[in-house]
């Protein structure tokens, strides 16, 4: 966004470092590039940094970093104000956005603030229970708000009743906002009322398979049924920051562990239902499951609306088949239509592989392209991908739902 000489220079720079990649051509798995996209700055030709915009498609279609946020999507939009970087929605890596303040609405900044706490609720639980019942659900949906909300408020009170000494960076620094008035040993808690605490959910898909026999990426009717489920969620997340004046948000939970746990508990309660509780996982917060075979357009397009939804935090990925760097019309093709149709934060996850021997970087199959050999135990290929936001080059340290999330991927194709 900065378009200064000095700080296109930084940007182009760090860009260029990344795709060079580490020592030997290593792709760098930290720190995460998020590049923001905005009309006027970068998006088209003829905006000052649109040459930026391009090598960050080109860095990305080699390391999978940058991702990209979009400020102009109108949830992101309504908060910026030029010249005020403090404006501009930052997301955390995997997804955690931290923007609105209803305890002081003329700093809705993105500096000085985080998220708190966050629990997520078992929708696909919820669904069993109910039965196809949809009342019911929603009776049951209700319930676990209230629990939630209730033990995020409780969870907000022993944080508030720490003392500035309990956290000499964050605020003994004056890291957080407004920590510099405080003395140490005063309370934080007028500084953390600027943080949010958050409403999680997990399993969407698996939820509406459960409740109507089809999971949004297959029936317009789930897909309604969908969002409005996540407008439930939503919706007590802002009547409760209201009423209580703290930052309560919707967030797409990530769901690192959740994501195992939660289905090996519900299949031994409940049993094996197909397509809820016969696979390894459940499916990530709002997503379009990963084995189900759409193109990535219409996958985007059904998943764009609960990025408005989700102020807490959202994610949308695309496979990309083949290398990227060989199409790159096709990669900024995409990341285009991610901004057009309204996702707030996106990215591409493609194959990143490396042979450590003749360093070979590129997509490698049974053997290296360049130099012809076959791995070994003791010199296998690095393998890089994308697992909950995070690049890795191994999956031995998973659990074994995102191990298998991960093999069940299928590729989206890039024709609408």
């Amino acid at each position: 966004m900065d378009t200064s000489p000095e700080g296109r220079l930084v940007m182009k720079s760090l860009l260029l470092a990344t795709e060079a990649g580490l020592g030997s051509g290593e792709t760098p798995i930290f720190p995460i590039h998020i590049f923001k996209v905005k009309e006027g700055v970068n998006y088209n030709d003829g905006d000052p940094n649109y040459d930026l915009f391009k090598l960050a498609c080109r860095v990305s279609a080699k390391r999978m970093f940058p991702n990209f946020s979009f400020l102009d999507a109108p949830f992101n939009l309504k908060y910026y104000k030029p010249g005020h970087p403090e404006t501009e929605v930052g997301y955390m890596g995997c997804r955690t956005r931290v923007m609105s303040n209803i305890v002081d609405p003329s700093r809705e900044i993105t500096y000085g603030r985080g998220n708190l706490s966050f629990t997520s609720i078992n929708l696909p639980r919820l669904a069993i229970r109910a039965k196809g019942d949809i009342d019911l659900f929603f009776d049951l949906l209700d319930s676990k708000l209230q629990l939630v909300t209730g033990q995020l408020d409780e969870r907000f009170e022993i944080q508030a009743r720490k003392h500035v000494y309990n956290a000499p960076f964050l605020m003994g620094q004056g890291v957080w906002l407004d920590s510099e008035k405080l003395g140490p040993n005063d309370e934080v808690r007028e500084v953390l009322k600027h943080g949010t605490l958050s409403i999680g959910f997990i399993g969407l898909a698996e939820c509406l398979k459960a409740l109507t026999g089809a999971h949004h990426g297959e029936s317009a009717e789930a897909q309604a049924l969908g969002l409005e489920i996540i407008g439930r969620i939503r919706d007590r997340a802002d009547r409760e920051s209201a009423a209580r004046g703290l930052n309560f948000s919707c967030l797409a939970t990530p769901a690192e562990g959740l994501s195992g746990r939660f289905v090996r508990m519900d299949a031994k309660r409940f049993g094996v239902i197909p397509g809820v509780t016969d696979r390894e996982y459940y499916t990530n917060s709002f997503h379009v499951p990963v084995y189900y075979p759409i193109s990535a357009f219409n996958k985007l397009r059904i998943e764009a609306p609960y990025h408005a939804l989700t102020n807490g935090g959202h994610i949308s990925y695309i496979e990309m088949d083949g290398d990227p760097l060989q199409n790159l019309p096709a990669f900024e093709k995409v990341v285009r239509f991610m901004g057009q149709c309204g996702i707030g934060y996106g990215s591409i996850n493609h194959p990143v592989d490396r042979d450590p021997v003749c360093g070979f970087n590129g997509i490698i199959g049974d053997t290296c392209p360049r130099c012809g050999r076959r791995e070994t135990p003791d010199q296998p290929f690095e393998r890089i991908r994308r697992i909950t936001g995070y690049l890795v080059g191994t999956l031995d340290r998973f659990n074994n739902g995102k191990r298998a999330e991960e093999r069940d991927r299928v590729k989206h194709g890039v024709t609408d």
